[in-house]
């Protein structure tokens, strides 16, 4: 776990000018909004007590910086790191939080053309990963590989749904794929993720999962959105494509949301613009013996089929707010296929697997793979927060 959870690795390769705000679990005293830098965690409660209501405050990068010479020094960065990997870290010490709190946690689904095939593919198969080859090759021959030349909700998407129906191969898939609306769900909820170190939970039943590499979005309650950082949307293949009524199941267990390291800001020398062209790879490295196994994947913004804008628009309006902010899953183009345990079966994951998402600017998210019933219960929510806030004066 340590090589990902080194100043190199998990901070952005730009960390001294990058504005980046975690939560810090601080014994003693409980979770603490923090700015981070290579050199140091400081206190950011002077500021707000909580990332919700500090993504609220406008100019927030000018803020930042004008107070950082008075904010107090709580840790060193690296040893808050190398404090943080699961099940080897000290309780005395402080260790990472997922760097949200009262925000909602959403994601987009199907908005890259590769994860969108293999979604048809699950729904087709009902769920069973050893007839996955033989329906791609099936849905591939009707549908083609290539749909990133049609954009959602053009009119030539519309013709190509009528071509689709009649030929007996449309999908709820590609309803949200390639149709005028995004699907936006809720992934997990407000406290609930784990961040960057802590293990990832799978639901004990679940035969054919895999991980989602993700950038998520942090947005304010105005729809403003202030900054970025990197998930994984722990996804359960098997139940989803048995019923997509399933999907809470599949997407909402213990642990299975993970966010972090840190929301690096938006600022001169980080931008939307940025966001858009972030290229994220994903390493699994394997428990197995004497072999370990090692599948790396990646994923390119640049490919995705609705601009990041679009899918916050989509989420957030007259229709729907969110008066805490939330933080939204970009979607994946990211679907195994690699062979695992055996041929024609493809990738899932196993007990004590290594996941690690990476993006040269928002550095690393790395976890371990467990099951949701042995994973770390959640026990501190959204009224323990408060009373713990309101224990140190910082309700006002």
């Amino acid at each position: 776990m340590h090589p990902h959870l080194a100043i190199a690795t998990a901070l952005p390769n730009d960390a001294e000018s990058a504005l980046l705000v975690g939560r810090l679990f601080l014994p003693g005293t409980g979770p603490v909004l923090v700015r981070v830098t290579p050199d140091g965690v400081f206190d950011l409660s002077s500021l707000a007590a909580t990332c919700s209501e500090l993504l609220e405050i406008p100019d927030l990068a000018g803020t930042l910086r004008a107070a950082q010479a008075a904010l107090p020094r709580l840790a060193d960065t690296a040893a808050v790191l190398a404090n943080s990997a699961a099940g080897r870290h000290d309780a005395a010490q402080p260790h990472w939080l997922a760097p949200c709190d009262l925000q909602a946690i959403k994601a987009a689904g199907v908005t890259f053309v590769e994860s969108m095939l293999e979604r048809v593919i699950e729904e087709q198969a009902r769920g069973n990963a050893g007839k996955a080859e033989a329906v791609r090759a099936a849905v591939v021959a009707v549908i083609g590989a290539d749909l990133a030349r049609v954009k959602p909700g053009s009119p030539e998407a519309a013709q190509l749904k009528e071509v689709l129906i009649a030929q007996g191969v449309w999908s709820q898939y590609l309803e949200v794929g390639i149709g005028p609306d995004a699907e936006i769900f809720t992934k997990s909820q407000p406290m609930s993720a784990v961040g960057t170190g802590a293990e990832v939970g799978l639901h004990p039943q679940s035969s054919w999962n895999n991980p989602e590499p993700e950038i998520v979005l942090a947005v304010n309650s105005r729809g403003e959105t202030v900054g970025a950082t990197l998930g994984n949307d722990v996804n359960l293949r098997d139940f989803e494509g048995r019923s997509a009524l399933l999907l809470g199941k599949a997407k909402d267990n213990n642990a299975s949301c993970a966010i972090g390291p840190f929301i690096r800001l938006f600022d001169e020398d980080f931008t939307m613009a940025d966001v858009r062209q972030c290229d994220l790879t994903m390493t699994v490295l394997g428990p197995e013996q004497p072999v370990p196994f090692e599948m790396t994947g990646f994923s390119s913004l640049k490919k995705i089929s609705r601009d990041p804008l679009d899918l916050v628009g989509q989420a957030i309006g007259p229709n729907h707010q969110y008066p805490d902010g939330f933080m939204l899953f970009l979607g994946t183009m990211f679907a195994p296929t690699q062979d695992r345990h055996g041929p024609g079966l493809g990738f899932t994951h196993a007990v004590g697997d290594l996941v690690a998402v990476s993006t040269p600017q928002l550095g690393t998210l790395v976890n371990r793979v467990t099951t949701s019933d042995r994973a770390a219960p959640w026990t501190f929510g959204v009224v323990a927060l408060m009373r713990n806030l309101a224990g140190r004066g910082l309700l006002r």
